[in-house]
């Protein structure tokens, strides 16, 4: 079973995913609370394996939160719920360890495919808010010259082709047909690139082709 925290100020909001949650045969709701420090203590007292986490909570948001979760160390992923009011902290918690991040709007099968993707080690860049995130946070990046490029020195010439893919949401499969590759040499290719930008997953190469100015 995947162990489910729920993290929102808004009880009815809770509430709602905790029914869609616990009708689900893998996954179970074990706790909810209404701000960042009892999540982090949640985690700290409990076994949990996804964390549902809002950003704009009281006591402390769901970015210092997602922080102080990652720095534990644990198994426990953060997946980042954002009705885009305040894209520059789903941002931060990106950058602090988030596996991904999910509009409060989605379908409950997306939500429910979103939790089993990070609960098993994978990440959450859904390419049309993906866009919508990036745009919004863009002012607040490095522009033009003062974008340190420096981290895709090392990238050959397809492995960028291959992050660009990655930094607009394509998926294996459809970089694969657009690069005209195999799966299995995506994944190559990926797993090189995650190395190289030190990056844990593929919101990492997202955020990294992003601030590195590679789709301007």
């Amino acid at each position: 079973m995947i162990r489910v925290l729920l993290a929102d100020d808004q009880s009815l909001v809770r509430s709602g995913f905790r029914m869609l949650i616990d009708s689900a045969d893998d996954m179970e709701t074990v706790g909810e609370v209404s701000n960042g420090a009892e999540a982090v203590a949640t985690v700290k007292s409990r076994p949990v394996d996804v964390v549902l986490m809002d950003i704009r909570m009281p006591v402390m948001d769901g970015t210092e939160a997602t922080r102080q979760i990652t720095a534990l160390g644990g198994n426990t992923k953060v997946l980042v719920l954002t009705t885009f009011d305040l894209d520059e902290y789903v941002f931060a918690a990106l950058r602090n360890g988030a596996a991904g991040f999910l509009l409060k709007d989605a379908l409950p099968n997306e939500l429910l495919g979103a939790i089993r993707t990070v609960a098993s080690g994978g990440a959450i860049v859904a390419p049309s808010a993906t866009r919508r995130l990036l745009d919004h946070v863009a002012p607040k990046l490095p522009v033009g010259g003062q974008r340190d490029t420096s981290p895709l020195d090392g990238l050959t010439e397809r492995e960028r082709e291959v992050l660009m893919e990655v930094a607009r949401g394509a998926n294996n499969a459809e970089i694969g047909a657009r690069l005209y590759m195999a799966e299995g040499t995506v994944k190559t290719h990926i797993g090189r690139l995650l190395s190289k930008l030190q990056a844990r997953d593929r919101v990492g190469l997202v955020l990294v082709a992003h601030e590195c100015g590679l789709l301007d």
